[in-house]
């Protein structure tokens, strides 16, 4: 095996430059990390692709495919700080590579099979957030609507992580509006306002 091994791209596709580093940087750490290693092993990625974030920072967004995910969110905390220290501290986050399904117009078969609701839109997105933040829990989430008819999504996150998780806030908030085109807000809420939050996201 080699570094290329660990990335699957799609179709055989080349890896670009930064894949080729994101690879090399996960096979070193198989290779040299006793935390790690076991499960690195079996662990691989489909793409990598690195974002601007406000401040001139960059954060470096990796897509492994679903059914690993579980296994990266047992190691993903020591897998960043790692990952992180070799990337010169920008900043790494972790997202399945997940596909969108449209909508079957009305009249016309174009799936074999009914759409899933995993392969929604709407899913995806909500799962892109879940992926972001990992580990922190969303405790709810609002919709703020502008006097220009925009809306504006505030995600707010578990008070108890806000030492962990709020230097990268920056990074959630541009990988989320890169990957999805929408504008999201995260927040560390005390617990009166997160539980009023979780009440409006639970109706």
């Amino acid at each position: 095996m080699s570094a290329m091994d660990k990335l699957k791209k799609e179709n055989g596709a080349a890896p670009d430059e930064l894949e080729q580093l994101v690879a090399q940087a996960l096979w070193d750490l198989e290779q040299n990390s006793s935390e790690l290693k076991a499960e690195l092993k079996m662990l691989g990625f489909c793409a990598a692709k690195e974002i601007d974030v406000a401040g001139g920072k960059k954060v470096i967004v990796i897509f492994v495919p679903c059914p690993m995910l579980p296994k990266y969110h047992k190691i993903q905390t020591r897998l960043v700080r790692e990952l992180e220290k070799k990337f010169s501290g920008k900043q790494i986050v972790i997202v399945a590579q997940r596909k969108i399904i449209s909508r079957e117009k009305k009249g016309r078969r174009q799936h074999k099979q009914k759409r899933p609701n995993s392969r929604t839109l709407t899913s995806v997105h909500e799962a892109i957030l879940d992926d972001l933040v990992f580990p922190t829990e969303i405790v709810g989430k609002r919709i703020r609507f502008r006097v220009d008819g925009s809306r504006q999504l505030k995600v707010h996150l578990d008070h108890k992580d806000q030492q962990n998780a709020e230097y990268k806030i920056d990074a959630f908030e541009a990988v989320y509006k890169k990957l999805t085109g929408k504008e999201v807000v995260f927040e560390f809420p005390v617990a009166q306002e997160a539980g009023a939050a979780r009440m409006q996201h639970a109706q």
